[in-house]
């Protein structure tokens, strides 16, 4: 059992005894009981508790909801912290946990309809281009020098934070208050790697050392050379497979390709953190940050041969490495997969199941002192990848408070989300989720000595690689009605029932309409699409830069790098 489960027993009985309004009994309590592990020496941690008591004191008695998506790290704040805030300050904080795409939806309709369905959401700073265009999210620059001023903590630290360039708008100003990140890495057995046998029979077959692949080509030999083999000399039964994923056309799927999936492949343009003038989902903008086309014939890069390339390897080793039943599971079915144990390697692996991966049920891929046997790495790159580009996805759940929110409650939420990201609580936090968001916490001692059970998760967020990885940038003018469009036209490609190219074709046209409903519309004014005219595709395909010309060929010299050469290298 997670040991925050454990203690909210102990701290339940704290709470019961706690006065009904802000106290800095509770908060004592709350420090004894629950933060063994902080940034901060005890005495800062008490100046912090004082200040959010004083700070709460003129919204004592107030009722407040907020959401987020069911995470590990989100279920640590809502059944331990929530009630821990409510009780030190007053306010009644109900913190709802549902669905990912549950969470889009009820922001969009608050957006829709200035209805104040929540008075704070953490959803993911894919929306940040959303968020900068339609202005119904409050600047939260602005907001902590304005209305918020009085509720905004002096211990915040905003420079602390390791995410905030995710979460900033083309004019410099901060849109949401990074809560929790994790990022999309590559996974594989380290055990299956470092084994005699399999090291001596794939260079044999191959001609290289078998290792971390850096690119695609080498990725696919690995997934080649491991499915179907026998590892019964390592004491390993049953089948192996030397690739994961998910194909299920369920909104996941659409997740599994705007989460970098065209950017390591080489879709895009150069540039941190996102593409310039094409990103990841293959949307050019122009030089004042407007959408221009998605697809070739405007200069958009969705339906060019570096996609087309990117979707045909996907269906290929969906089809010829991973478990028969991975072409119908959705991203939640999939993900504790590896953690049975037949698995030598997966591309897309998000590192939010790095708890699953070291928990009771995760027996098959730990030894028999309870380390890992997996390792996590850089994620390898595609044919059309080049140097400066993006190679992953980093996701960065963040607090946003929108504009139709009435402006007490929203003072009341902005002082649980500060709350919940405090330097108080954060190192606790991050012990029980694993998704770091502050540079004092990823550096905290704590960490240092747990490395070596994670796998890899310490190195890679305090190595300078991590900048690479990152969420979808400002390109998208409208996340929740683009974001749709993806797992539909996917899940044609991913099914057979149409060709990458086909499927791609369609992903396009669909993304412009869009993109030319809010042109017409002017809902976004001087910041919303404007589209090109369409010309014939080789005009653009013979500019430098995305979209990129076919290949004459797609496969590359595979290449491999040691992963302990690769963690010095971090270090």
């Amino acid at each position: 059992m997670n040991r925050f489960l454990t203690s909210t027993a102990a701290f339940a009985l704290c709470l019961t005894a706690a006065p009904a309004f802000a106290d800095m009994e509770a908060a004592l309590a709350f420090l004894d009981e629950e933060i063994e592990r902080s940034a901060l020496t005890r005495e800062e941690q008490e100046a912090e508790m004082q200040w959010f008591i004083d700070a709460a004191e003129p919204f004592q008695g107030m009722e407040i909801t907020v959401v987020s998506e069911t995470i590990t790290t989100h279920e640590y704040e809502a059944n331990v912290l929530a009630p821990a805030f409510s009780a030190i300050t007053g306010i009644q904080v109900t913190h709802d946990l549902i669905g990912e795409g549950d969470v889009v939806e009820k922001l969009q309709t608050q957006m829709q309809t200035g209805e104040n369905i929540y008075d704070a959401y953490i959803n993911d700073s894919d929306l940040i281009g959303t968020h900068w265009r339609y202005q119904q999210a409050r600047n939260l620059t602005d907001w902590m020098a304005g209305e918020g001023a009085s509720v905004t903590n002096p211990n915040l630290n905003l420079d602390d934070f390791i995410g905030l360039q995710f979460t900033t708008g083309p004019d410099g100003k901060l849109y949401q208050l990074p809560d929790q990140q994790f990022a999309n890495l590559y996974w594989f057995r380290y055990d299956m790697f470092t084994d005699e046998k399999n090291m001596a029979d794939f260079e044999a077959e191959y001609g290289y050392p078998l290792g971390v692949p850096v690119n695609w080509s080498a990725y696919e030999d690995i997934a080649a050379f491991f499915t179907g083999r026998d590892l019964s000399h390592m004491g390993i039964e049953g089948e192996i497979f030397g690739h994961m994923d998910y194909g299920k056309k369920d909104p996941s799927l659409g997740w599994r390709f705007t989460d970098a999936w065209m950017s390591m492949a080489g879709m895009g343009d150069v540039g941190e953190p996102n593409g310039l003038p094409v990103d990841e989902w293959g949307i050019r903008v122009n030089e004042n940050s407007q959408p221009v086309g998605s697809c070739v014939a405007r200069g958009g890069a969705t339906n060019s041969p570096a996609a087309v390339y990117a979707i045909e390897k996907y269906v290929e080793w969906l089809t010829n490495y991973a478990p028969p039943a991975a072409a119908g599971m959705t991203f939640s079915e999939s993900g504790p997969i590896p953690a049975q144990g037949n698995v030598a390697q997966q591309m897309f692996w998000y590192t939010a199941f790095t708890a699953d991966m070291v928990g009771d049920g995760a027996a098959a891929v730990l030894d028999e002192d309870g380390m890992p046997l997996w390792r996590m790495a850089p994620s390898p790159h595609g044919v059309y990848w080049e140097e400066g580009m993006k190679v992953g996805y980093q996701d960065a759940g963040s607090w946003t408070l929108m504009e139709s929110t009435p402006v007490d409650r929203a003072q009341a939420a902005w002082l649980y989300a500060q709350f919940v990201t405090s330097m108080t609580v954060d190192v606790e936090k991050s012990h029980a989720g694993l998704t770091f968001i502050r540079e004092s916490t990823i550096n905290h001692d704590s960490f240092t000595e747990r490395a070596p059970a994670l796998g890899g998760l310490v190195e890679f967020y305090r190595s300078p690689a991590r900048t690479q990885w990152s969420p979808t940038g400002t390109n998208i003018p409208d996340y929740p009605r683009l974001a749709q469009l993806w797992w539909q036209n996917i899940g044609d490609a991913s099914s057979g029932a149409k060709s990458a190219q086909e499927a791609l074709d369609s992903l396009c046209e669909q993304q412009e309409q869009v993109l030319e409903r809010l042109e017409r519309a002017g809902v976004q004014g001087d910041l919303g699409p404007v589209l090109n005219e369409e010309q014939d595709p080789s005009y653009w395909l013979e500019q430098p830069g995305s979209p990129k010309p076919a290949l004459e060929n797609e496969d590359e010299e595979p290449m491999t790098v040691s992963y302990d050469e690769l963690i010095q290298s971090w270090q």
